[in-house]
């Protein structure tokens, strides 16, 4: 049975009410499951429990690897069990001996959650498979749902109707209005919600594109046709940004054309002032597609075939991978600040879409001018054979100014030290014993420089 909802003034009056319900129940042995809306209500219920000294059982984050234990005993004679309202979900609580007899599990709620779907599966805690139980949520005009939505207007009637400290108000049109408050708060979740998804979905089309681009890049599809679409697709950007059609040759920014397709792709422009007059524009750019062509032609030529492929792959991805990264910053700083343009009266979400697209073609042309600039100005420098390398056991390392001490006789290859204690042993003598090398006494602070300058030491070696 779901009883109404009771509301207090003050969580304090709420909180005794809830201590009295769980004493009562736990005196006449009836299991009570206490549903809180987060850990921080659940401890403190807890040590208002410890106050009274009620044994309890406490189930949240913080007590995980016993979760099963303290849901299998929620439902014995006399079990208290104090529990977020998210966890033990999706359990049975079973009833133990006799617990069917005093009305099956008792759920007191301590708060209205947002989400009436979680108030409902709280109360569905109880009266399982046929069993009987009860549930009752317990209120007070401080509680966050209530201060948002509806405590002015349910204190205004508690007021008219003399209600004093400590009394309670129990109808079912209080059950009805708390039930409206959730659900204005279900839909402005669903709003912030849908809103939200609005804006990823921005990011999911540009996601799309270039995971596309880069996916064609690392299975090595058509390697080559990709970089003839990037050197169309650069040409065309590069001509809006620097011709215009319909405008006349003299309003065009000739010498930055030049300079970036020499300067990128290699290609030479070269315009015969007699024929700019009648050149027109669209001439022109498949001229300069022919010519980036042929230029990709002669430089496929001066690169090993065996390299080529790995040579294109690595440098498209690369660009794609860090300009792909830094356009993710700027639409994340873009999101950030866009909602103030409703301020302007202006739609943020469309002011996102549009400076959003103007940022991600920003980026595909970065990409594009920067993996050609690479691909036709990189120089490849490919490895030369190694020199046959000299066996370790021919090897040997010698210190040049310690060839005299015994530490580079000890560390010489065995044969040598044999060879160089043959002569001596021939003539009956045995070998010469290395004598150590004797450190004279180190000058004075203020003693002439051994070096012969006719300074003092410490202004001289000694510093």
């Amino acid at each position: 049975q779901d009883h109404d909802d009771v509301i207090y003034k003050t969580k304090k009056e709420k909180y005794e009410a809830v201590l009295n319900e769980i004493d009562g129940c736990y005196h006449k042995r009836q299991p009570v499951l206490v549903g809180t809306t987060n850990v921080e209500v659940s401890e403190t219920i807890s040590r208002l429990l410890q106050r009274r000294k009620i044994p309890h059982e406490v189930l949240n984050a913080k007590h995980h690897q016993r979760e099963a234990e303290i849901v299998a005993r929620a439902g014995q004679p006399g079990s208290i069990t104090i529990a977020t309202n998210m966890a033990g979900r999706g359990t049975d609580i079973k009833l133990g001996k006799g617990v069917v007899e005093l009305g099956g599990l008792r759920i007191i709620g301590t708060e209205r959650h947002e989400a009436r779907r979680i108030d409902r599966q709280l109360r569905g805690r109880s009266g399982r498979q046929g069993d009987p139980g009860e549930s009752r949520f317990y209120l007070s005009l401080e509680d966050d749902l209530m201060r948002l939505f509806g405590s002015e207007r349910i204190a205004g009637i508690m007021d008219r109707l003399g209600v004093q400290e400590g009394e309670v108000i129990t109808h079912p049109m209080i059950t009805r209005s708390i039930g409206k408050a959730q659900k204005r708060v279900e839909a402005q979740n669903f709003a912030i919600r849908k809103h939200l998804l609005e804006y990823d979905d921005v990011m999911n089309r540009q996601r799309e594109v270039i995971y596309d681009r880069r996916r064609r890049v690392l299975f090595g599809e058509e390697i080559e046709d990709l970089v003839l679409e990037m050197m169309d697709e650069w040409i065309e950007s590069l001509f809006d940004r620097t011709t215009e059609e319909g405008t006349s040759i003299e309003s065009w920014n000739l010498e930055d054309l030049q300079r970036a397709l020499a300067g990128v792709i290699r290609v030479f422009l070269d315009l015969n002032l007699e024929e700019l007059p009648s050149l027109d524009r669209d001439e022109l750019l498949e001229k300069v597609k022919q010519m980036a062509r042929e230029s990709f032609e002669r430089r496929k030529g001066e690169v090993d075939p065996e390299l080529l492929p790995n040579f294109l792959q690595g440098t498209i991805l690369g660009y794609i991978d860090e300009e792909w990264k830094d356009h993710l910053y700027e639409m994340d700083r873009l999101k950030e600040g866009v909602g103030l343009r409703a301020y302007g009266q202006r739609d943020p979400l469309v002011e996102f879409k549009r400076e959003g697209y103007s940022l991600f073609e920003e980026m595909l042309d970065r990409i594009n001018e920067k993996s050609l600039k690479s691909i036709f100005q990189s120089r490849i420098l490919t490895l030369t054979k190694p020199k046959e390398s000299i066996p370790a056991e021919q090897m040997a390392a010698v210190h040049r100014q310690a060839a005299g001490m015994a530490y580079a006789y000890a560390q010489a290859p065995q044969q040598e030290r044999q060879e160089s204690q043959a002569p001596a042993q021939a003539q009956g003598q045995a070998p010469a014993k290395s004598q150590p090398i004797r450190k004279g006494k180190a000058p004075g602070r203020n003693d002439p420089c051994p070096c012969g300058s006719g300074k003092k030491y410490k202004y001289c070696h000694g510093r």
